[in-house]
């Protein structure tokens, strides 16, 4: 393989090797320090990341508010007070190598509010900010503020030429790098756009190029490039160094470094990661941002699917096809369907799905009646986690808090799961996030015989190409 350099990144040299960031409390400062020690670019979570009392002790985010919107300030205060703490962690175990970024999402819940009191708090400890899902146009504007670098996430040159025309070229000195995250390779939630077939992945090399020569077009031939999404190791990408199609170009790492002896994730989500099979991850639209994403297909996903299968139109009145009554609730209140799904709704009450719960789109999905109180629960219990969540139609914009349509109980409480498979370790029934190239943990023989390797080991490996 050729010789892997060192590359301008936010005002320092550093391996073009960038820890991926991930979501809630799966990148840690520990975890983004280490990989700054190596001499790459570290990013620890800023996604409601995890805080510690002063002996050491987890911060259980639990939520005493009794309103929505009470929540939500109590959310952001978890989350700039967790966020801090990380980034001194990753500070102090970087020991002045590498790169330290904070990584967020532009569509979480207070997400400027957020980011900024992070950086308020731990000024001079973080040298820039990732930050995806969605277009943040104001993410130049903060980073600005507090003399940091910043990173936007996108899927296509179309996106940051949007993000350049109206805000980033006022602030280009501050631009670190792009990331051209893939929308069918990289795990979590996936940009594809609505002219894009989630059936039929298209090559990164093209797009790649094509943000490229976009960039160029801007001036920045000497702005790195980081590709993410697919990476496992440096020799299938080496036809991309030293490419002037390309450009100054870093590769991020979002699965790879789940395994290993830093990743704050439990050793059942490890040993899990060992046994995947290709295939085993599925990209789906259940999430309650709208977002496409890529999860391990476990009990948790198939629930969402079978649930969403369990799915039929109805009217509230006899109309066209829709004939047939049938009764709903204890006040056996009628609603019309046709008659082959009024067929269907009988058989899946028979098999005990009895409760039909409505969604925004005039049809009816039947769960148990567990089922049906853990949705409702989790819809009160929200708290505001996300900018705009479709399951539980809250929306931070003022002065109703709400998206104006129906919670969809297709979807499900996006904090709560990952939450629950961050520090309870139950890879089985939560949402378990994950790039495409996780099966591969079981096939490269770096980790036979369940070998989990520090950081360092594992961004010494990726040096050799491997």
């Amino acid at each position: 393989m050729k010789s892997l350099n060192a590359i301008r990144m936010g005002g320092g040299e550093v391996l073009p090797l960038v820890e991926g960031g991930k979501g809630v409390a799966v990148t840690n400062g520990l975890s983004a320090g280490s990989w700054a020690a190596a001499g790459g670019v570290g990013t620890f979570s800023a996604v409601n990341a995890d805080s510690f009392t002063p002996d050491g002790r987890l911060i259980r985010q639990v939520y005493q508010a009794r309103t929505r919107r009470e929540r939500h300030e109590e959310l952001i205060a978890f989350a700039i007070q967790g966020g801090i703490h990380q980034a001194r962690v990753a500070y102090e175990t970087a020991g002045g190598q590498g790169r330290i970024h904070a990584n967020i999402l532009w569509e979480m819940g207070g997400a400027e509010r957020v980011i900024t009191g992070i950086l308020e708090g731990a000024r001079g400890l973080v040298n820039g900010i990732t930050c995806g899902a969605g277009m943040p146009y104001r993410l130049a504007d903060i980073a600005a503020r507090f003399q940091v670098y910043y990173y936007p996430i996108v899927s296509s040159a179309r996106a940051f030429s949007a993000l350049w025309k109206r805000a980033y070229s006022k602030m280009s000195q501050w631009l670190g790098g792009v990331v051209y995250e893939d929308p069918w390779l990289a795990g979590g939630h996936n940009g594809l756009s609505n002219s894009e077939d989630p059936q039929r992945p298209e090559p990164p090399y093209p797009r790649v190029a094509a943000l490229r020569k976009t960039m160029n077009e801007f001036g920045l031939q000497q702005t790195p490039i980081i590709m993410a999404g697919g990476v496992w190791r440096l020799d299938e990408w080496e036809d991309w160094l030293d490419n002037p199609e390309i450009g100054p170009v870093a590769f991020q790492f979002g699965t790879r470094p789940l395994l290993t002896r830093e990743s704050p994730i439990s050793d059942i989500w490890k040993r899990r990661l060992l046994q995947l099979k290709e295939g085993d991850v599925f990209l789906n639209r259940f999430s309650p941002t709208g977002f496409y994403s890529s999860a391990v297909n476990n009990a948790f996903i198939q629930e969402l699917r079978a649930r969403s299968e369990r799915q039929v139109a109805y009217t509230a009145e006899a109309v066209g096809a829709h004939t047939e009554g049938f009764a709903l609730g204890p006040r056996k209140r009628i609603v019309y369907m046709t008659p082959a799904d009024k067929t269907r709704a009988g058989a899946w009450v028979e098999q005990g799905f009895t409760d039909a719960l409505r969604t925004p789109d005039s049809t009816l999905i039947f769960v148990t009646p567990d089922k049906a109180r853990e949705i409702v629960h989790d819809q009160i219990e929200c708290m505001g986690c996300l900018s705009q969540c479709k399951f539980s139609n809250w929306s931070q914009h003022g002065p109703e808090f709400s998206t104006g349509k129906k919670a969809d109980p297709r979807s499900f409480c996006i904090q709560k799961t990952l939450q629950n498979i961050s520090h309870d370790g139950d890879v089985e029934n939560e949402l378990m996030f994950s790039g495409h190239n996780a099966f591969r943990f079981a096939s490269d023989p770096f980790y036979s015989n369940g070998f989990i390797p520090t950081v360092r080991q594992l961004v010494d490996r990726l040096k050799t190409g491997q």
